[in-house]
């Protein structure tokens, strides 16, 4: 795994050639690869609201749902041959988006629940996982690759969602351990995750210096 993920490259790759008919068929129904960048945000919301409600079995799946048409609009866009900047904006943009209010809805639900640990890790995962992303992004605009390590963001939509679908199964005292070790989970390898990036664009330009 070159990239240090947990999910090698070509394991997404196969993923991304499994959706591709879905995605069409999307197409077919009028749908714009924008429209499901704004489609998967607003399910990412309704996922918020159940969190909020600790409703977590349908927070994890409707999140994870929301989650997969990241998948769909990049592969409609490629296969209608749609692929534009601002579509790429958006969609980066929105899937930031779409992945805080689900952690604030985290901590209004642990907040209403009188869970302050939940509360607390749920915030420390969303700083850490906005911190992978501008790892990324600062690395890219200064013409570096910044894509690497362990935890982009399917691997931490996953994480969390079982761990919202587990917390409501199990429905132990403080809603039972699985969500508080999903977040833990999430910020620690989202921080691994950080220094990862820190470290390859550390090399990428100790590398370009020499080359100069």
């Amino acid at each position: 795994m070159p990239d240090g993920s947990v999910v090698s490259v070509a394991t997404r790759d196969r993923w991304r050639a499994r959706v591709e008919p879905f995605a069409r068929g999307f197409g077919r129904l009028g749908l714009t690869p924008n429209a499901l960048t704004v489609l998967g945000f607003g399910i990412s919301g309704v996922a918020a609201i159940t969190a909020g409600l600790q409703w977590w079995i349908a927070a994890g799946v409707i999140s994870m749902g929301g989650a997969a048409f990241d998948m769909f609009d990049g592969a409609l866009a490629r296969a209608t041959g749609t692929a534009s900047v601002f579509g790429a904006f958006l969609d980066s943009t929105l899937d930031r988006w779409g992945e805080a209010v689900v952690y604030i809805g985290i901590v209004a639900g642990g907040f209403a629940a009188g869970d302050s640990l939940t509360v607390i890790l749920a915030a420390l995962a969303m700083s850490a996982a906005f911190m992978v992303s501008y790892a990324r992004a600062k690395a890219e605009s200064l013409g570096f690759k910044g894509e690497v390590g362990i935890a982009p963001r399917p691997e931490r939509i996953v994480i969390l969602g079982v761990g919202l679908i587990l917390a409501g199964i199990t429905r132990g005292p403080a809603n039972g351990p699985w969500l508080q070790i999903a977040l833990a989970a999430i910020a620690a390898l989202s921080s691994i995750t950080v220094v990862q990036r820190i470290l390859h664009v550390r090399a990428q330009a100790s590398q370009s210096e020499v080359s100069h």
